[in-house]
């Protein structure tokens, strides 16, 4: 369960909820230049850009769950459970696993126009990282200012599809969410006109009658469709406080209260985080369930040129501002 978003003020913003049952220890971390990864398939490579995101950090690895680099290229990794698959190595093929795919594609592409072609030699393979820590059935959104795309490995094959709604949550696969957006076409912001029958003066009688249909439970469908209502219908000052707010409201619309979805395991599937990163300006900002204080991390010059991972541990109690 989660739910990613891009957004473009004056800026350009990229950022998601994190919805889970569980933690797993993560942390906001800055990769820099010339930071070395060991592939479990290929070359090891170093890397050409920076990037900042949330990361569990293991012997001195970052597992990304979502990152931008210094270029302002980003990517998100979503749940994609009973769809997603991760194949053998194939001849020919870049066989990378799911966690060496953000740092390869940060560490390595400036852009979505320069690494589009080379999304298509790439096969996702079945190595986890350790035994200990299985592979995640997921998909990606990857964005920048100017393309945002979805990826999607299943059975019959890698997919790679636009999206210029600048939204994704999980199941089904994408197609299903850009054509289920068609049954909600009647919704509108502003207050509706009479089409049920002009033989009755239906009148409205309060705002927001426009968007009477707007799914409202937390299935991913749902979350989608009012997600992308939300950011479609965005309307913000273009200041660095009022878009991260802004963004941040879209994110909050589509969040999960702690108790209001229980999983399988009678466990509460709850948004553990939430963040938007200003891909413009490198800065990463985040909130957690616990804490809806926005703290910030900024990508500098100094973390970037360093020779080794910037680590940020969360903040995670409750900040009040009391005035008395």
């Amino acid at each position: 369960m989660c739910t990613c978003v891009n957004l473009k003020t004056k800026d350009y913003y990229f950022g998601r909820n994190l919805d889970f049952e569980h933690r797993f220890e993560e942390k906001v971390a800055v990769t820099p230049r010339n930071y070395e990864f060991a592939l479990k398939r290929e070359e090891k490579f170093r890397t050409k850009y920076a990037m900042i995101g949330m990361a569990t950090v293991v012997e001195n690895y970052p597992l990304y769950a979502e990152a931008t680099n210094e270029k302002g290229l980003s990517i998100a990794g979503l749940y994609f459970p009973e769809n997603a698959f991760y194949a053998k190595e194939k001849e020919g093929k870049i066989n990378i696993t799911p966690f060496e795919l953000i740092p390869w594609v940060l560490g390595k592409f400036s852009s979505i126009e320069e690494l589009k072609n080379e999304l298509y030699n790439i096969n996702l393979i079945d190595i986890p990282f350790a035994e200990n820590m299985p592979l995640t059935a997921l998909h990606w959104m990857i964005s920048d200012e100017k393309d945002c795309i979805v990826l999607e490995q299943m059975k019959d094959g890698l997919k790679i599809y636009d999206n210029p709604i600048g939204v994704l949550t999980n199941n089904p696969p994408f197609p299903y969410h850009f054509t289920n957006m068609n049954n909600y076409m009647n919704l509108t912001p502003n207050m509706p006109n009479n089409s049920f029958s002009n033989k009755i003066p239906l009148q409205t009688y309060g705002r927001g009658m426009g968007a009477i249909g707007l799914p409202g439970d937390n299935s991913p469908a749902s979350r989608f469709i009012r997600a992308s209502f939300n950011r479609l219908n965005s309307v913000s000052d273009t200041d660095e406080e009022s878009s991260v707010s802004q963004f941040f409201h879209i994110l909050d619309s589509v969040s999960l209260v702690k108790g209001s979805t229980i999983t399988e395991e009678n466990k509460c599937d709850i948004t553990n985080y939430s963040c938007c990163i200003n891909t413009t300006k490198g800065i990463y900002y985040y909130k957690t369930y616990y804490n809806n204080q926005i703290t910030a991390v900024k990508m500098n010059e100094k973390n970037m040129n360093s020779d080794k991972l910037d680590i940020y541990e969360l903040v995670e109690n409750q900040q009040i501002n009391y005035m008395n």
